[in-house]
């Protein structure tokens, strides 16, 4: 007697269809998990800092050594390579940490605040070297460092917005109540980020247009686009880099108590006994 296998009928193939969306993601939303995340971003850390360092070489050596002299600005405006990718960052970042806040207090998700706070530290360094940068520029362009402009004041703003998530999360002494203090500071001042987008739309200022618009051809030259891009990305790939660390750190702080992380220290601890 032969036995033949059953095969799958086409409502069950249309079934497994139908699930897989789901059932990736099952797989992804495990890395909410404290302890799921910790091994992972361990593994994602050294890429990313290598990627950032790559990115960024190739972006400096593009843009001081190959990308053409402005026939406008001269020299000068070549730190537009740092100071434009420093302003993306300082913007996006601040968006992050709204949307983690936001995930935070809706789902009382723990991972969701551990990165906010890891973020915030980063992008108020990204808004200092934009205003640091932009200041430099300002000074041969506008014969003036500082100017209370619309663009410069709300990106001012953005900076003591960070301070003062820094601040409250880090002076808070219940760290969940932190938590939630910083959600609603994060939130509260994303409605800044728009502004600082459209205010050279909006109103009359000294700061130029967009340099980068996805409805129109960039008005700059193919290297100096490619400069400027591939120290965006540079930017992103460190963000991502130190966020995951210092979030690892968080979570080692938050999780002390958790039964994994005193394995954890227990394992680490035996490999560094082991003779060489």
């Amino acid at each position: 007697m032969s036995w033949r296998c059953a095969s799958p009928s086409k409502n069950e193939d249309a079934s497994h269809a139908a699930h897989a969306p789901a059932r990736r993601a099952t797989r992804l939303l495990r890395f909410a998990a404290p302890q799921a995340f910790y091994p992972l971003a361990g593994r994602l850390v050294p890429w990313c800092a290598a990627l950032a360092v790559v990115l960024g070489a190739c972006a400096l050596a593009i843009g001081f050594f190959v990308a053409p002299t402005d026939a406008t600005q001269g020299e000068v405006y070549r730190i537009i390579f740092i100071h434009v990718a420093a302003a993306w960052m300082s913007l996006f970042i601040y968006l992050l940490m709204a949307f983690w806040s936001a995930l935070g207090l809706i789902l009382r998700t723990r991972l969701s605040f551990i990165m906010a706070r890891a973020l915030a530290p980063t992008g108020a360094l990204f808004c200092f070297v934009a205003l640091w940068s932009g200041a430099l520029w300002g000074r041969p362009t506008w014969g003036a460092y500082w100017v209370w402009d619309a663009r410069l004041t709300s990106q001012l703003l953005l900076g003591f917005l960070y301070l003062g998530y820094l601040a409250l999360t880090a002076l808070t002494v219940d760290p969940h109540r932190g938590d939630r203090a910083g959600a609603l500071v994060a939130l509260v001042g994303a409605i800044n980020v728009p502004v600082i987008y459209f205010s050279v739309s909006w109103w009359s200022t000294l700061h130029q247009g967009a340099s980068v618009s996805l409805t129109r051809a960039p008005s700059m030259a193919t290297t100096m686009l490619a400069a400027m891009l591939l120290m965006a990305l540079a930017a992103w790939a460190y963000t991502a880099a130190v966020a995951l660390a210092r979030a690892r750190v968080l979570v080692l702080e938050r999780e002390w108590p958790a039964g994994w992380v005193r394995d954890l220290a227990r394992r680490e601890a035996a490999t560094c006994k082991e003779p060489a």
